[in-house]
């Protein structure tokens, strides 16, 4: 009686819970979720982004041991039975009871596929019964190896990978068609417990369980003794996975931007990028051997790297030294100081509104109120020129040509040039106070790289369908120009200066004509460097996440000898060009445009205020009222 009892509750609970399911003729099996493969600049992948990561493959073109060995491991009765194996559930139910745990689940592949498809992961009574139904309702809309089939492209493997396509992908680096015996095991071991096994994290767990599935295919007649015995002997093991690699900094910017760019993503696409797979490898060695080598002694603890053409194309960027370890992108979101890195706007300023790079003016101690601006070394040259002022990375001087033209002027030039971030236009934006972000800086030092074009910061090429529907295409647009050739020209001559003698002379690029400038914000928090050739610009950044003060790391040191390393891989076979407006060898004079000379007369003299720049009229009334020239 208490068994036809058990039996009429059981039908009775089931019936209840197929009553409260959606209408079973109404559910359809729902599509794979869309993925997104994100390719270099050479063709090849970079990464993948989406739910599901790899495309459907069909059962009849994978090797015939690799279903079978889901079969050996988690559901061997899987042909005999209808959706639900009442064997192995009370086998499952017996040993939960006797451990007083829940040890076994006893699902079938059809229920986990049913539990995959429409259910939560919820491990409750009332989702147990649902996944019973759908199984049910399965088993009667499709095949078994439809089934197995769609299992194989459904399942979870660990590490983002969804499907044996993305899962052989992941931890083999080759197509799921071509997967050996002991590798089919390994990725049939791993459904169990995905996150536990996976052999990124726990080799030794994930090749035991390889070792179980083999045993089980053997006692099964799939694979012979011997075939089982060589896979034991030769066990499979994952291979190093890009998966943890700075290229997911690129890919997480682009999931950001892609529905800007084409709208919700419903289907697989193909995202063509600017990024230069060497380079970007290049880029992510030199930062994490320099942090790991000499960044303990220096108490430097993070980075970020970005290289763009001067046309604005991403060619590399990394946004820390482990994206394993945090995914957050300091080179495009982290916001700091940049120190003397933001001078070369100042200067710019100074040069459109008169000056050249052969003005003098005194470096000698400066008070604004309670404000005293020091050099780096609490050393004072007395007269210098603008070049030697920018090439030793004077204080003194910059912050009086910030009170001679404006804040505001200098600030409007900042952003004319690039930089998005709010600016506090006051006396120490000369000093590089107001917080930018690595991109922004590098983007704004592009101009001066390729001859005074604005531009717009770029990585994503191209996006199509897989069928070869083109989405979205960049078009290079035409920004006009915002800095004139002769100012440029004064400019590169001028930081070309910084390299050779100046903060910046330990970058080492062999024949190519460089320039740039280094920074350092206030207690070494922060250590830039910004350099380009007319081919690329490159910026680095280090400091700590929590803006903690490093031991005197200047961009002048590590910051220097990254971008010395990214350059030198980035320049490889390309023919040397020499800096617009500045031919190699050049000298200073001759590389100013004679129409931007102001006559020896006039130099050391208050400069002409424009009319139209009455944001510079600040400063112009500051020299009057202190008698400054």
């Amino acid at each position: 009686m208490l068994t036809l009892w058990g039996i009429i509750a059981a039908g009775g609970s089931l019936v209840f819970v197929a009553a409260t399911l959606p209408p079973i003729q109404s559910l359809e099996v729902p599509k794979r979720p869309p993925t997104v493969e994100i390719v270099g600049l050479d063709g090849h992948p970079l990464v993948s982004r989406g739910e599901m990561s790899g495309t459907d493959v069909p059962i009849k073109e994978l090797p015939a041991y690799l279903p079978k060995a889901f079969i050996a491991i988690e559901d061997r009765r899987f042909y005999d039975h209808f959706g639900v194996d009442p064997v192995g559930l009370l086998r499952a139910t017996m040993a939960n009871l006797l451990r007083r745990h829940v040890a076994q689940g006893g699902s079938t592949i059809t229920q986990q596929l049913a539990k995959n498809l429409f259910l939560t992961q919820d491990r409750t009574v009332w989702r147990k019964l649902q996944e019973l139904v759908l199984a049910l309702w399965l088993e009667r809309k499709l095949t078994k190896p439809e089934i197995l089939e769609l299992y194989l492209n459904r399942v979870y493997f660990g590490s983002g990978a969804y499907g044996v396509e993305a899962a052989a992908q992941r931890y083999f680096g080759k197509p799921a068609a071509q997967l050996k015996v002991a590798e089919a095991a390994l990725l049939a071991g791993l459904v169990k417990s995905p996150s536990r096994l996976a052999p990124s994290r726990n080799p030794f767990g994930a090749e035991r369980r390889a070792q179980a599935v083999l045993t089980a295919m053997a006692e099964l007649g799939f694979i012979s003794e011997a075939v089982a015995k060589a896979a034991l002997a030769q066990p499979a093991h994952a291979v190093k996975s890009a998966s943890a690699g700075s290229v997911n900094y690129v890919a997480d910017w682009i999931m950001d931007v892609l529905d800007d760019l084409v709208g919700r993503v419903d289907k697989d696409l193909i995202v063509e990028t600017s990024i230069d797979p060497v380079l970007q490898a290049a880029a992510e060695s030199a930062l994490t051997d320099v942090l790991t080598l000499k960044g303990p002694r220096l108490d430097v603890s993070q980075g970020a790297v970005v290289a763009v053409t001067p046309e604005g194309a991403v060619r590399a960027l990394v946004g820390g030294r482990s994206y394993g370890e945090s995914q957050y992108n300091r080179a495009v979101a982290a916001r700091r100081q940049p120190g003397s890195a933001f001078k070369p706007f100042v200067y710019l300023t100074a040069l459109e509104r008169g000056l050249t790079p052969d003005t003098i003016r005194d470096d000698k101690p400066i008070a604004l109120k309670r404000w005293k601006p020091e050099n780096y070394r609490h050393e004072y040259h007395g007269p210098v020129t603008l070049t030697q002022a920018l090439a030793l990375s004077l204080n003194t001087v910059s912050v009086r040509l910030t009170l001679e033209f404006g804040a505001v002027a200098v600030a409007r030039t900042a952003y004319r040039l690039g930089i998005a971030s709010k600016l506090e236009a006051n006396p120490s934006l000369a000093l590089g106070t107001s917080e930018v972000s690595l991109m922004e800086l590098a983007s704004a030092y592009a101009p001066f790289a390729n001859g005074g074009d604005a531009v717009a910061i770029h990585v994503v090429q191209r996006v199509r369908t897989r069928d070869g529907k083109v989405l979205f295409a960049h078009m290079p647009a035409n920004l006009g120009r915002i800095i004139d050739p002769r100012y440029v020209a004064m400019m590169n001559t001028m930081m070309r200066e910084t390299l050779v003698s100046g903060t910046g002379r330990n970058a080492q690029l062999p024949l190519w004509p460089a320039a740039g400038k280094t920074g350092t914000s206030q207690d070494y928090r922060d250590a830039w460097f910004i350099g380009y050739t007319s081919h690329l610009v490159t910026g680095v950044w280090l400091g700590n996440d929590d803006s903690s003060p490093m031991k005197k790391a200047t961009g002048g040191g590590l910051p220097v000898e990254i971008w010395s390393r990214v350059m030198k891989v980035a320049h490889q076979g390309v023919p040397v060009a020499g800096l617009p407006g500045v031919a190699a060898g050049t000298s200073l004079v001759s590389a100013i445009p004679p129409a931007a000379i102001i006559p020896p007369a006039t130099v050391g003299r208050d400069p002409p205020v424009p009319q139209s720049h009455q944001d510079g009229l600040d400063g112009w009334f500051i020299d009057r009222l202190f008698g400054r020239h």
